[in-house]
């Protein structure tokens, strides 16, 4: 979830010449989300699959809300600020430089790098789901294989956004900036009925099994992100109704919350529901403009959670997982030790990883896209 992209190089050219503090700072803050959700998911009551499952003695486990609060924009957001930084990007890089920094920045992590890190990811999920025990009779080599797929984990995100990076390189050889011109157009009732077209993209696209990947819903945010929100127009218009689209989100999270508490929310049908698209577009659409508003700043801290939240989001999950197989599995500890140490592992795996494997040649450029000279990715 993260530092993908510098949102906006200072030497700029046009109309976007300044570096937008706001989408650095939505990306580490989603990160951080994005661990929280993890340790909750994890221990999680509510059916939603991959996980260990409930280790607490209790009948409703209502601090499973925090999963239906952050789930619907969480992922969404980060492709709409991933659309608006490759926008800012491209305005001073050819498309080969795109392709080629895509290229090494997120397919290389998600796919050489399962080959020579995330294979771990992989052998602590299937101990964990008892998935390890199945494939005993299998040889080594197959063994290894099924480890390094099941390693995947959170860099899904990784490999569709390369996708969508290019497929937009094909998409901008056709628009020439005509549909990109044509997004700064977009006005408050424009916006509003956007969330049509976003209930309709959730419904196609869809992969069975392997439910985090739904091409069409994150493609429809990447593309959005791209041709309407970069324009500093429609930011600007985010800013000044930052109030109605927070309460209209919270309105919405609200009923999401009391319709759809202790249903699996990350499959269909709810998954593609108007409710969970609208709550998914409005909420997103507060953020930016809450964000614009007020978290257009930089600081030591913004800083250092920017350079490091792409090893965060990167590593943070294996923490989580170990402690689940090590302690959960065997509840040695009672529920509230473990959420907090599954916590601190999270945060703990995620830095430490990205400072140790940032420093290894061919490691930092296998599993983190990291050249030479990055100070960040």
């Amino acid at each position: 979830m993260f530092s993908f992209y510098n949102s906006v190089n200072n030497s700029c050219k046009g109309e976007n010449c300044m570096r937008k503090h706001y989408l650095d700072n939505i990306r580490w803050i989603v990160g951080v989300l994005v661990v929280i959700y993890h340790v909750f998911y994890m221990y999680n009551a509510q059916g939603i699959l991959g996980g260990l499952g409930p280790i607490a003695d209790l009948k409703t486990q209502y601090f499973d809300l925090f999963m239906y609060i952050v789930y619907p924009w969480l992922m969404p957001i980060l492709f709409i600020v991933s659309g608006i930084s490759s926008r800012y990007y491209l305005e001073n890089h050819d498309d080969k430089e795109f392709i080629r920094n895509r290229t090494r920045k997120l397919l290389v992590p998600s796919t050489i790098g399962l080959l020579v890190f995330q294979f771990i990811q992989g052998y602590v999920s299937m101990r964990l789901t008892n998935g390890w025990q199945d494939i005993q009779s299998l040889p080594l080599s197959i063994k290894y294989l099924i480890m390094v797929l099941s390693g995947t984990g959170v860099l899904w995100y990784m490999q569709m956004l390369w996708l969508f990076c290019i497929i937009l390189v094909w998409v901008r050889k056709i628009e020439k900036d005509r549909a990109w011109s044509f997004g700064k157009r977009m006005n408050l009732p424009t916006l509003i009925l956007l969330s049509a077209a976003v209930w309709l993209s959730a419904q196609i696209g869809n992969t069975p099994v392997i439910v985090v990947y739904r091409f069409g819903l994150y493609s429809a945010m990447f593309f959005l992100g791209y041709f309407v929100f970069s324009h500093e127009e429609v930011i600007e218009r985010l800013k000044k109704m930052w109030f109605i689209f927070a309460t209209t989100a919270v309105v919405l999270c609200v009923f999401f919350c009391v319709i759809y508490f202790g249903k699996n929310i990350a499959d269909a049908p709810i998954n593609r529901s108007f409710l969970f698209t609208a709550y998914c577009w409005f909420g997103s659409l507060a953020i930016l403009g809450t964000s614009a508003r007020y978290l257009d700043f930089e600081n030591r801290l913004t800083r250092w959670m920017n350079r490091h939240s792409f090893g965060l989001y990167v590593f943070h999950y294996l923490g989580i997982s170990s402690v689940a197989l090590l302690l959960g599995k065997q509840r040695s500890l009672p529920a509230g030790w473990i959420y907090l140490i599954s916590l601190i592992a999270g945060f703990v795996s995620g830095f430490l990883l990205d400072a140790v494997i940032s420093r290894i040649p061919f490691i930092r450029w296998a599993v983190l896209g990291k050249s030479g000279g990055d100070r960040n990715v």
